[in-house]
């Protein structure tokens, strides 16, 4: 299993946060790697919300079957997500409110396993861990340039 976390701390309440990082239709605001959504479930966010995505890792789209594992609206949320070829993944979306409420540290942990046994984790390791980790970050710092403008 591989792990990317990213941290942004976002000049507004973990309300209005989480009403933009909960909402699949958001996703092409702030995600870098997101291109298109396909079946999202109607209705409120709720334990078993399930929506698929696709995403885009070195030039190479996939799609993801995302279920919503975990929710404590507005504080932290996990997704787990199945991918191609057996890949598996598990987002946990961690909001907190920052000292005196001058806004929203955002706490986020992507866990994922690459398919192809051992060489395909070292491969993972090697080739998407770094730019996962670079969109991460990149997509945290859109989300907060579109949050406070």
């Amino acid at each position: 299993m591989t792990a990317v976390t990213a941290t942004i701390d976002i000049a507004l309440p973990p309300e209005r946060v989480w009403d933009v990082i909960m909402d699949p239709h958001h996703f092409d605001d702030w995600v870098t790697v997101h291109r298109k959504l396909g079946h999202v479930d109607d209705g409120d966010l709720r334990e078993g919300f399930r929506m698929e995505q696709t995403l885009c890792l070195h030039h190479a789209n996939f799609k993801v079957k995302w279920s919503l594992a975990e929710v404590d609206a507005p504080h932290r949320a996990v997704w787990e997500g199945k991918g191609p070829a057996g890949s598996h993944a598990r987002i946990v979306d961690a909001l907190s409110p920052l000292e005196g409420g001058k806004g929203t540290r955002f706490d986020y942990r992507n866990e994922y396993s690459q398919p192809g046994g051992f060489l395909g984790r070292v491969a993972g390791r090697v080739l998407v861990a770094g730019t996962a980790e670079r969109e991460a970050n990149r997509s945290l710092e859109r989300l907060k340039a579109y949050l406070e403008r």
